[in-house]
């Protein structure tokens, strides 16, 4: 169950990590932080700025459908080995999708996403 659970604080973590990140090119880009609209000014960021909101975005929608498998798959009483083995592929998957999203390599960050998107289809079958 630790590594399950150790896997879901990382997944918790890489969004607000990201939206941590964001205020390096929005200090660089705005010479400062909106406090009162920060969606607005998160929306008028470029170049990497731009990518590390969007990263920020696709971390916190993986979350939902991460958070959703695990709920399912321990209503089903799915062996721990089987949650751990996936988890920690979702996890390294969703590590890696934020480096290349970052990095703007797209085709490493659709392969990354699909290999974690894939990993929670698979611990969902697992439940049946």
């Amino acid at each position: 169950m630790s590594i399950v659970m150790i896997c879901l604080v990382i997944a918790v973590l890489i969004p607000n990590m990201l939206a941590f990140g964001s205020i390096r090119y929005r200090l660089a880009q705005f010479g400062g932080i909106d406090t009162k609209m920060p969606r607005d000014q998160a929306s008028k960021l470029t170049g990497p700025g731009q990518r590390i909101v969007a990263a920020q975005a696709n971390a916190w929608e993986a979350l939902l459908v991460y958070l959703a498998t695990l709920i399912l798959v321990f209503a089903a009483e799915v062996p721990i080995a089987l949650v751990a083995k996936g988890s920690i592929v979702f996890v390294s998957a969703r590590v890696l999708h934020s480096f290349f999203y970052l990095a703007n390599f797209a085709l490493l960050r659709t392969l990354s996403w699909l290999v974690a998107t894939g990993s929670c289809v698979w611990l969902m079958v697992q439940a049946f």
